[in-house]
């Protein structure tokens, strides 16, 4: 299977700004990065210990993570949770891990996970919804770039009915800060499900590389033998458990996102494009002159997501800044004059 979005680097993923500058040159005001989903306005960062720095990580600060990422996503017991690198990290190790042959993945979603499956030579199939229960299946959940989420219930029945014949159901929950009735967590340990949850999109820390999979115990010990000793830096150990166990900020945030994302789909509304899908950190809009208008926004400093395989899609991240706010405002208000050159230019 070729992903359905695989052009260029920066195509592919958001966030590659010395892509961009290459294409489009450095804009005088610098970047306004609204290409991904991670939140522009990050958790405080802690004061850190200099062991943190200075020591290898110790198994009692992992220890102390695994319990507030447990305590955060609701699962039952910390010998659930494996702590990585990012969850990248584990889209990379699940296929040689799992050593899974056939997987169908639900798309389109994160490109990454058809190609860390292609890597590993299994047989991969996209569909739009969960196939029979006759082979392993990865989704993203709720789904980017629309935002689609298939209720935990079903997921629950699917991979009960999976286990028998050995077939694994890999969800990829990056996003469930924003959607937490979404979650399959609080049902764990299902033998043959795993979770995969991010902390730097949420938390606005994507640069701390810290992620984890909610898994049974059997699952959590293999990954951890893959990922060998003292894969999560002291730094990230300390930033991440006291991030998770802030439960006042995780709530103010959400409201704040709630709001600010209804901002933003009414300014791209205003602007004739159409709202297709999304969750509080990321909108997707149809417009008929898509690629007009990431052009038109990349010449003036905006860089969004467009995809290859969808020409009319956009994915808008979220400004923090009032300025940033009022920055795209003017662009988008400048750009329906061009509308219909942009959209038979390179529609």
């Amino acid at each position: 299977m070729t992903p359905r979005d695989p052009v260029g680097t920066f195509e592919d993923h958001g966030g590659d700004l010395d892509r961009a500058g290459e294409q489009f040159g450095d804009p005088p005001d610098g970047w306004l990065d609204l290409s991904t989903g991670i939140n522009p306005r990050a958790y405080p960062l802690p004061d850190l210990t200099r062991d943190a720095w200075q020591r290898l990580p110790m198994a009692s600060a992992l220890n102390a993570l695994k319990v507030a990422a447990a305590d955060a996503f609701d699962a039952t017991s910390k010998d659930f949770i494996a702590c990585a690198p990012g969850t990248q990290a584990l889209i990379q190790i699940l296929p040689r891990a799992m050593g899974v042959g056939r997987v169908a993945v639900l798309g389109p979603t994160y490109s990454e996970h058809a190609t860390a499956w292609q890597a590993a030579d299994a047989e991969v199939e996209e569909t739009r919804d969960l196939p029979a229960p006759d082979r392993s299946a990865v989704l993203v959940n709720p789904n980017n770039p629309d935002g689609r989420v298939v209720p935990p219930e079903d997921l629950i029945s699917w991979a009960r009915s999976a286990a028998p014949a050995g077939h694994w159901l890999i969800i990829d929950e990056a996003f469930a800060e924003v959607v937490p009735e979404a979650s399959v967590v609080p049902a764990m340990p299902l033998e043959n499900v795993i979770i995969l949850r991010s902390f730097g999109k949420f938390h606005g820390l994507a640069g701390l590389r810290l992620g984890f999979a909610v898994t049974a115990p059997e699952t959590v010990r293999r990954l951890e033998r893959e990922m060998g000793p003292w894969a999560v830096s002291g730094p990230a150990l300390e930033v991440g458990a006291a991030a998770l166990a802030d439960r006042v900020w995780v709530s103010s945030e959400r409201r704040r996102l709630a709001g600010d994302m209804t901002r933003l789909r009414r300014l791209l509304e205003d602007a004739g494009a159409q709202i297709i899908g999304g969750t509080d950190l990321f909108v997707l809009v149809e417009h008929a002159g898509a690629a007009g208008l990431y052009d038109h926004l990349a010449r003036t400093g905006i860089l969004v997501r467009r995809f290859a395989g969808n020409p009319h899609w956009l994915r808008f991240g979220l400004p923090d800044a009032e300025a940033d706010w009022e920055r795209l405002a003017a662009a988008l208000r400048v750009f329906p004059t061009d509308a219909a050159k942009g959209a038979r230019e390179y529609g």
